[in-house]
């Protein structure tokens, strides 16, 4: 690198990360830096980089040997351990940006702004190849109103003067309490997957996670916990009100769901039970009284109904739909009425291939698979496990001692039994080296 490379973070986040030989490490998805009382200017201690597999890592800014506009260049040797912040170190996108601040110098007051929001910093590399932020790139926040500032991240339009100052001339931009907002780092990370936005919010600390949970809407909250461990789960949903937390709880799947109720205090499920609409709370409770590592226990009590005359083109309207997951989608199960769990008489199930290979006019109940029986709510895991590998299948229906369809098992619920219970914590230890 030359004596004095400069970089602005907003430009750097999306960069791809390459090692000597060229191939792809990763891509860059923010920048660490660390304030301290002996500099105005805080030191840019890495990078943080998005490997395959979503995984984020942590790459030392010594191990980066060239920036340019479109790619970052790193020694090769990269610790694929996650990412985790520690006390004294602070994320530039997902924390500074929008963070509002006081400016001070003569520019400033030339230009009449004083207090502004952090639109980006400048990383500059140093001759001793230290790196630092050294200029903050501000816009002019007073008379701005908060529903402005929304719609400004919504449109991406912003108003008010602008201007570049250094670092020594803005005070404020490691206080806490002028921290940037949550929706603003939920932007940041707006393409990522709800398991990906998981992994994000379990590496921030119990405050900031708050914030976060309380800044998504009940169906995006309820995606995210049913992607987290238990012990998150409990932390997020005591820490909401409990109105809020009843109505995330209808928004789960009912397995999910029932599964973190049983991790709460008994008198704090049942009272957000009551808070739940009886249609909703019924089910759960039904699921909280199976051991969990039978098929009752990890079962889900909204698959696919449907009677027997139904036309072949009305259940493939239904397996349409997106909010479906794909174990649930792969399967019809066909009843006598009522159709709601418990339904009437089971009579079997129908794979969405052979929906597709009969006419649209047909009804259900003539291509009705039987060759597969029910599960009993009681059967035990290795015994569901063996089934769904026997037949190769991906969901499996349970009944009651009456025949009737009270849930269905799918391959996604087994699996979340048979791994470990901190197969999402996983920590990785590999290096990789070109």
């Amino acid at each position: 690198m030359s004596a004095s490379t400069r970089v602005f973070v907003a430009r750097l986040t999306g960069l791809a990360v390459f090692d000597p030989l060229g191939d792809q490490v990763g891509r860059v998805r923010d920048v660490v830096v660390m304030f301290t009382q002996a500099r105005p200017e805080p030191r840019v201690i890495g990078i943080v980089v998005e490997v395959p597999g979503r995984r984020r890592v942590f790459v030392p800014m010594t191990r980066v040997t060239s920036i340019d506009a479109g790619a970052v260049i790193t020694t090769g040797l990269v610790n694929m351990r996650r990412f985790e912040q520690r006390t004294n170190e602070t994320l530039v996108a997902a924390e500074l940006f929008d963070r509002t601040v006081t400016v001070r110098g003569p520019e400033a007051e030339a230009a009449g702004i004083s207090t502004a929001l952090v639109e980006d910093l400048a990383i500059e590399q140093r001759v001793r190849r230290d790196w630092f932020a050294v200029k903050v790139f501000v816009r002019q926040a007073s008379g701005v109103s908060p529903a402005s500032r929304a719609m400004s991240r919504i449109t991406r339009r912003r108003s008010g003067r602008t201007m570049l100052v250094d670092t020594r001339d803005v005070s404020g931009l490691h206080d806490e309490t002028s921290a940037q907002s949550a929706e603003r780092l939920l932007e940041t990370y707006d393409d990522l997957k709800t398991a990906d936005l998981a992994e994000v919010i379990r590496d921030l600390n119990p405050k900031r996670r708050s914030e976060v949970a309380a800044a998504l809407d009940d169906e995006k909250l309820a995606d995210v916990l049913e992607e987290l461990p238990e012990d998150d789960q409990v932390e997020i949903i005591v820490g909401l009100d409990p109105r809020r937390a009843a109505d995330v709880l209808e928004e789960m799947e009912p397995d999910d769901a029932a599964d973190l109720l049983a991790e709460l205090p008994p008198e704090r499920a049942e009272h957000l039970l009551q808070m739940m609409e009886p249609g909703e709370a019924a089910p759960l409770r039904r699921l909280l009284t199976y051991d969990e590592n039978t098929a009752g226990g990890m079962m889900t009590t909204e698959p696919i109904v449907l009677a027997p005359e139904t036309s072949i083109a009305e259940a493939l309207a239904m397996v349409r739909k997106e909010e479906l997951a794909p174990a649930l989608a792969s399967m019809i199960y066909v009843c006598r009425p009522p159709l709601e769990m418990p339904t009437g008489r089971y009579l079997g199930l129908v794979h969405i291939q052979r929906l597709l290979r009969e006419p649209p006019h047909a009804s259900v109940g003539t291509i009705i698979d039987k060759d597969v029986d029910p599960l009993e709510a009681d059967a035990p895991l290795g015994y569901v496990a063996r089934t769904l590998a026997t037949y190769n299948l991906v969901s499996l229906p349970v009944v009651d001692d009456d025949g009737r369809l009270i849930g269905a098992v799918t391959v996604d619920d087994v699996l979340d039994h048979i791994l470990p219970d901190d197969w999402r914590e996983e920590r990785h230890e590999l290096e990789v080296s070109p």
